[in-house]
C-alpha cells in the first residue's frame, strides 16, 4: 500500500487520507468562511453608513462563490469517501465527528440559501461581483427580515459548530497525536 509522510516522519497509508482536491476545498472554504463571518459582523455594524452596500455586495456575491464551492465538495464527498476512523477512537468520538460534519454541511448549505433568498427579497437585490441577477420576485422588507434572521441563526451555529470541529482536530493532533488530523492536512 503506497504510503505518504506526515509532518512527523511517521507512515500514512495514503489511503487513509482524503483527496488532496477535498483538502483544498476543506482549507479554501474554512478562510472563505471565517472572512465572511467577520464581513457579516462588520457590515451589519455599518450597515447605514455611507458607501456600506459595497461590503453587502461582496459579501453576497463571495457567499454565491462558497455556495458553489460548498456543492463542489459535497458532490466530491459522495464519490470520494475517506477511510473510516480508526477502531481506537471511542464511539461516541466517531458518532460526535459525523453528526458534526453533517451539521456543517447543513449550515454551509443553508446559510447562502436563506441569504440568496433575504437578499432577494430585499430592495438592494443581488449584484454577483457588480453585476445585477435579476429579481424573481417583488422587494418585501418582512420577508427578507424573517430570511435574515434565519441567516444570522445559522451564522452563530455555524460558528459555534466550525469550534468544535477545531477544537477536536487540534486535540487529535496534539492531546491523542493519532495522525488524524493529518488526514485533512495538506
Amino acid at each position: 500500500m503506497e504510503t505518504i509522510r506526515d509532518a512527523g516522519n511517521l507512515s500514512l497509508p495514503a489511503a487513509w487520507r482524503y483527496s488532496g482536491v477535498a483538502v483544498l476545498l476543506h482549507w479554501l472554504l474554512a478562510l472563505l468562511i471565517a472572512g465572511m463571518v467577520g464581513l457579516g459582523w462588520y457590515m451589519t455594524a455599518i450597515e447605514d453608513d455611507p458607501g456600506a452596500d459595497k461590503y453587502f455586495n461582496l459579501h453576497k456575491s463571495i457567499g454565491i462563490v462558497i455556495f458553489g464551492l460548498v456543492l463542489i465538495r459535497a458532490v466530491w464527498r459522495i464519490g470520494h469517501k475517506p477511510s473510516e476512523l480508526p477502531a481506537s477512537l471511542p464511539k461516541w468520538e466517531v458518532a460526535m465527528a459525523s453528526i458534526i460534519q453533517w451539521l456543517l454541511y447543513g449550515c454551509m448549505i443553508l446559510l447562502p440559501v436563506t441569504g440568496f433568498i433575504g437578499a432577494l427579497y430585499s430592495k438592494a437585490g443581488i449584484a454577483f461581483f457588480g453585476i445585477s441577477l435579476p429579481a424573481w420576485v417583488l422587494p418585501n422588507h418582512d420577508t427578507a427580515e424573517q430570511f435574515f434572521e434565519v441567516h444570522e441563526a445559522l451564522a452563530w451555529a455555524l460558528v459555534v459548530l466550525v469550534a468544535i470541529h477545531t477544537a477536536a482536530g487540534l486535540k487529535h493532533l496534539l492531546v491523542n497525536r493519532d495522525r488524524v488530523f493529518q488526514r485533512m492536512w495538506f
